[in-house]
């Protein structure tokens, strides 16, 4: 028998790496990260505090220099709305029954905010808008409140607070009306 001098050649295996797999998760990676980054910033909205205040009945009342800058809407059913200006029943200007649309709220915010940037400006402070209360009663639906949140935007009040608690005084003129 002859013998063969054969050396076993283990099998070589490829060094190439395929990183298909890694590049994948690597870019799941930087988009998770870049997400949470965004969502982890704090939301912040300015708060813009008057200079003085007094009590009232029990209560801190804020009063402006500037003039009275502050108008409360009330929503009810039926869409029905109700503005006044100022504290109500401090305020010598009655409530107004309103409609929505061009010649109803969007007209009285208008003239309002218009009224108080003149004072503003006046005094020297031209940025002090109107503040504006949205005061939702429980019959009201959410379109009516979308909707006075629509008039905000095109009466070009940027200050403006959605409020759920009512006055006896403000639960009374509502059941008048």
């Amino acid at each position: 028998m002859m013998e063969t001098n054969k050396k076993i050649r283990s099998k070589k295996l490829s060094t190439k790496v395929d990183m298909t797999a890694m590049v994948s998760v690597s870019f799941l990676l930087i988009i998770f990260f870049m997400v949470a980054t965004e969502l982890r910033k704090p939301k912040i909205m300015d708060l813009s505090l008057p200079d003085k205040y007094y009590e009232y009945k029990g209560k801190i009342i804020c009063h402006m220099d500037t003039g009275n800058r502050v108008i409360t809407v009330l929503l009810d059913d039926n869409n029905k709305i109700i503005t006044y200006s100022g504290i109500y029943g401090l305020s010598d200007q009655l409530p107004k029954k309103m409609d929505y649309g061009r010649t109803g709220i969007r007209k009285e915010l208008i003239n309002q905010q218009k009224a108080i940037l003149e004072h503003s400006t006046a005094l020297g402070k031209p940025k002090n808008g109107a503040i504006v209360i949205i005061k939702p009663s429980k019959k009201s639906n959410f379109r009516n409140l979308v909707d006075i949140l629509d008039e905000m935007a095109i009466a070009k009040i940027d200050t403006y607070a959605i409020v759920s608690d009512f006055s006896p005084e403000e639960s009374k003129l509502l059941a008048s009306n």
